[in-house]
């Protein structure tokens, strides 16, 4: 059975925050978005629901952090090259995002992290095929 994973952040200008993502290329999908909240595609399994605080609060009874001082999570992406990474990124600091670490290249793998408008960090990473083969099969022992 195939997964999907939906991703919810909270965002607090939603027409900033969807122009921002549909500018990495990801595009939108009609059918859940609306004046609350904007579904972005990033894959036929991978959706980022972008949510305005109010709506956001509707799903949890906590408090929602600073993304720019505190970080819950990281949300890592891989692309199919280094290039791919650098792009992206460029892209990202070209529409206003935040480079939030150095590059780390390890040879096999590479990868950079940056901050959407509301501070959610994101990593972009390229894996040579066959590390990235080697800890499939490693998960599936």
């Amino acid at each position: 059975m195939s997964k999907n994973i939906f991703i919810n952040l909270p965002v607090s200008d939603l027409k900033k925050s969807t122009s921002f993502y549909q500018s990495l290329g990801w595009t939108v999908n009609p059918q859940y978005t609306n004046e609350t909240a904007a579904c972005i595609v990033v894959s036929s399994e991978i959706h980022v629901m972008l949510l305005t605080h109010p709506k956001f609060k509707e799903f949890t009874p906590r408090a929602i952090p600073d993304a720019f001082q505190y970080t819950e999570v990281m949300n890592a992406l891989t692309v199919d090259s280094k290039e791919q990474v650098n792009s992206m990124v460029d892209t990202v600091l070209a529409i206003g995002g935040k480079e939030v670490r150095d590059p780390q290249d390890y040879g096999f793998m590479f990868g950079r992290a940056f901050g959407d408008p509301d501070g959610h960090i994101w990593e972009l990473i390229w894996m040579h095929p066959t590390a990235a083969q080697w800890e499939g099969e490693k998960a599936r022992t």
